[in-house]
């Protein structure tokens, strides 16, 4: 594995940053022995970290940390009541001068643009507050957000959070089914929605899948609905309200709910590889404080920074930006629509337009953008950008070097950020203190008792294992809602007391790690075990090679031997020379053993809506499986021709 290191800090610029001159001021002079403190010392940093932060209480909490429950059910800050919303905005506002700052910047995919201070954030969350206080809305509700980007879905969430109700997002493009699963699964009171946003120059009918689900849907009383579009939409006198009615609303007086820091402010609900969503239940006193260290001490988000992430509300990296920008008092920049629509460089010209210091892409999101040349790189000022950001998946060399060199000219680094919704935020990141090397991380996240271990839960250097968490960590879920055996038999049945997260990890000698994918797709060839993103890898290298997916089927000989499925950049036509040069390609790089068993050609591959190679899917498709929960997925066409494969081998 290669970790050859391709930028590296100077020390005016480690000096700079948020994480140096936050250990300068606990006296840490060097980075491990802070990385280490962090975890065995989990209660000096649950208070360091709170002060850092500034977090506002209403009551002090007197213990940072009770590990009573063990490392299932960790009390971080007990004692204390607060309203995360008073760290998030409240505290902003009440600045003169932050109040003028802006807090959201949002653009539309046609081109709108809308700026929102921290001082009229404040105004239009405490109207909507009100608003919702007026329907009934009271501490330990759930309401339901099913949004696109829009300054809208950040005011509806943090008028939920002031009021101490809880919020549950789901993804903008689910169809109603899915959003009812979510709805029930939570017992939602209300649903907020839009009338619908623009994706690729075409409209996305939301107002009319919010119907559907809330007929399906016995617990909601009320769907309000956001005009974005201004669209002729179905309406029920007796259910719908204009979102604007709640604006309409004087929060001058509303207050904000005092609450116990383990109290949720959110349920997030994940996809299973089996069965139904798994809804994560996160803290005022858990999940902001985690965004806020993951985005301002480790990314280097600051005051008045702006911080532009292509994401969705429903996936967990909405509410990390949310939370992460505006606790540290900078700016969330938002996006409605497709990066690269209409034209292919869109994402580059939002970072430019808007003045963005950090802009966070997905390894998909850059190899689709490649495809287009160099050209679509050049041309825009990103001379205030800082870092980019990544997360969602594993990524392949060449992507990442093309960001860095070809987008970047090496001068920007890229932070890579690995996580999950259930953490709260990262377990892994790249810290901006270290040396950076293509597609590692350069440490655990401070807080994070992160290794690597074997099937026994041993800890392992330089061997592919399973990634753990051995020790608690603030922002990890609560529990699931209402199903907590199934929270603790989701991480903790495999080896005592540790978190087991289902990605397999490496740590190399130089200390770098490398998330290779999840342990459920690993192939284990002829007792070899090997990640899939390392094949792909592989693949994408070919010049002619646009994005792979490797799984792992059944063989009489080997136990399991590697089915490859391969999307070529457009114009290139398969033959038999290629064949061969793909099956050498690996088997010179991974060994003759590796040699998969076959290659299939398609157009695309399964994914979630939010770019990510779906291999359980690819893999239950071609053996004709039941391929279990489906709800995040974004092109259903793509099993059939997975399962026409699977005939044509047969």
């Amino acid at each position: 594995m290669d970790s050859s290191v391709v930028w590296t800090p100077r020390q005016d610029f480690i000096q700079g940053t948020r994480l140096h001159q936050w250990m300068h001021t606990l006296g840490e002079s060097d980075y491990e022995h802070f990385l280490d403190r962090s975890t065995q010392d989990a209660p000096w940093f649950a208070t360091s970290l709170e002060q850092a932060l500034g977090i506002v209480w209403d009551t002090p909490y007197h213990t940072a940390l009770n590990e009573a429950g063990g490392i299932k059910h960790p009390r971080w800050y007990e004692g204390g009541r607060l309203n995360i919303i008073r760290s998030t905005l409240e505290r902003w506002a009440a600045d003169p001068v932050q109040a003028q700052k802006n807090a959201l910047i949002w653009e539309s995919e046609n081109g709108q643009c809308l700026e929102v201070s921290y001082g009229e954030l404040a105004r239009r969350v405490n109207d909507v507050a009100q608003g919702l206080s007026e329907l009934g809305v009271v501490s330990g509700d759930r309401v339901a957000i099913y949004m696109p980007m829009l300054i809208e879905t950040v005011v509806a969430v943090l008028a939920v959070v002031k009021l101490g109700a809880i919020f549950t997002p789901a993804f903008s493009g689910y169809g109603a089914e899915a959003l009812a699963t979510r709805i029930e699964a939570c017992g939602a009171k209300l649903l907020i929605t839009a009338d619908g946003f623009l994706r690729r120059g075409k409209v996305v009918a939301m107002k009319e899948e919010a119907d559907k689900a809330a007929d399906l849907s016995p617990s909601l009383e009320k769907v309000i609905v956001v005009r974005r579009l201004g669209r002729e939409i179905p309406w029920h006198p007796s259910r719908d309200l204009d979102f604007a009615t709640l604006l309409a609303c004087d929060g001058s007086q509303c207050p904000t709910a005092v609450v116990d820091s383990q109290s949720p402010m959110m349920i997030i609900y994940t996809s299973g590889t089996t069965g139904k969503p798994k809804g994560a239940v996160h803290t005022h006193g858990g999940f902001p404080l985690k965004a806020a260290l993951d985005v301002g001490l480790c990314m280097d988000v600051g005051q008045n920074d702006r911080l532009f992430w292509i994401t969705d509300m429903g996936w967990l990296t909405g509410p990390v930006v949310v939370f992460g920008s505006l606790i540290n008092g900078a700016c969330a920049v938002l996006y409605e629509g497709s990066p690269d629509y209409p034209q292919a460089d869109r994402v580059w010209q939002l970072g430019a337009r808007h003045q963005a210091t950090h802009i966070g892409v997905s390894p998909t999101l850059v190899r689709s953008l490649m495809q287009h040349g160099d050209a679509i790189a050049q041309g825009h000022d990103l001379s205030v950008l800082r870092t980019f950001t990544s997360t969602g998946e594993p990524w392949n060399r060449e992507p990442w070097l093309w960001l860095f060199d070809t987008v970047g000219a090496g001068r920007y680094p890229i932070i890579n950020y690995a996580g999950g919704t259930e953490i709260g935020g990262g377990i892994l990141t790249n810290v901006l203190i270290k040396p950076i090397s293509p597609v590692t991380f350069n440490t655990r996240m401070p807080g994070m008792a992160a290794e690597v271990c074997d099937n026994q839960g041993q800890p392992v250097r330089q061997t592919l294992g399973e990634l753990v968490l051995t020790k608690p960590w603030i922002g990890m879920t609560h529990s699931f809602w209402q199903e907590p055996e199934r929270y603790e038999q989701s991480y903790f049945d495999r080896f005592p007391n540790t978190w087991v997260h289902g990605d397999w990890a490496i740590i190399d000698g130089e200390g770098f790690w490398t998330i290779t994918g999840r342990s459920d797709d690993t192939l284990n060839v002829a007792g070899k075990r090997i990640g899939p993103a390392e094949m792909e890898s592989i693949l994408v290298s070919h010049a002619q090679v646009l994005e792979a997916g490797a799984i792992g089927v059944p063989d009489e000989i080997k136990g399991e031997t590697p089915v490859c499925f391969v999307v070529l950049h457009p114009g290139t036509v398969p033959d038999a020379a290629l064949d061969a040069e793909l099956l050498d390609l690996i088997g010179r790089k991974l060994g003759k053993a590796m040699r998969p068993k076959q290659l299939h050609y398609v157009s695309e591959l399964p994914k979630t809506r939010n770019g990510k190679v779906m291999r359980r899917v690819i893999r239950a498709a071609y053996l004709g499986q039941d391929a279990g929960d489906l709800t995040s997925m974004d092109n259903t066409d793509a099993l059939v021709v997975i399962s026409n494969c699977r005939l044509l081998a047969a």
